[in-house]
């Protein structure tokens, strides 16, 4: 007598067939998407209207003071101590031109590099030119910690504590390192960073104008 053999049932081919697992992946709208936020972030981290290039572009303005000081402590001397001073000057550029060519022939820290102003031609007056600061004109070197120069201002008004002193939006007029301040240099040749606002009274003494740069 003959056993028969347990008869498996038939698998469907459905069933028999491994299940692969689906590859992820991103889809053409995701990934543009991906890549327009890395832009965006790559802009504000290091674009020009960065907080972080401004810094820098302010830090190399620095620079750009404390070389125009050397020309400005230059002319002191052989003026009793009197920075330049022309009369009837309305723009910084009509007084500081008094430096070119014979207390220096180097135009370029005349121009701030956080603008997008052109650089001027070597050893030539820019007097009938754009420079990119502002200037105290009737200032001595013995006037220690005032204001002798600074970036481009709002205005040619002196500035109590607290009052507006560089463009808080990043539009003209004042506006070198967009909305992140400028630097300013005192009479003795420091240079510091400001905010917007005056940090502190920027008072106009007897004899001192402050000039701006022609707009």
């Amino acid at each position: 007598m003959s056993i028969d053999s347990p008869v498996e049932p038939r698998r469907s081919r459905d069933q028999s067939t491994l299940k692969r697992p689906q590859a992820s992946a991103f889809s053409l709208v995701e990934l543009l998407i991906t890549m327009a936020l890395i832009i965006i972030m790559f802009v504000m981290l290091y674009g020009k209207s960065s907080r972080r290039f401004q810094h820098e572009q302010k830090q190399a303005c620095q620079a750009n003071l404390q070389s125009i000081y050397v020309a400005l402590q230059i002319y002191a001397n052989d003026a009793n101590g009197l920075f330049p001073i022309r009369t009837n000057a309305k723009t910084s550029e009509q007084a500081l031109a008094l430096l070119i060519p014979r207390y220096t022939t180097v135009t370029a820290p005349f121009i701030c590099p956080g603008t997008k102003e052109k650089l001027l031609s070597e050893g030539e007056s820019f007097e009938k030119k754009q420079i990119s600061y502002a200037y105290y004109m009737g200032r001595r070197v013995t006037d220690g910690t005032l204001p002798l120069m600074s970036d481009a201002q709002v205005n040619d008004q002196p500035k109590i504590r607290g009052q507006q002193l560089f463009s808080p939006d990043g539009k003209k007029p004042g506006n070198n390192h967009h909305k992140y301040g400028g630097n300013i240099m005192a009479c003795d040749g420091n240079v510091e960073m400001s905010s917007t606002k005056a940090a502190v009274s920027l008072v106009l003494t007897q004899g001192v104008v402050l000039l701006n740069p022609r707009p």
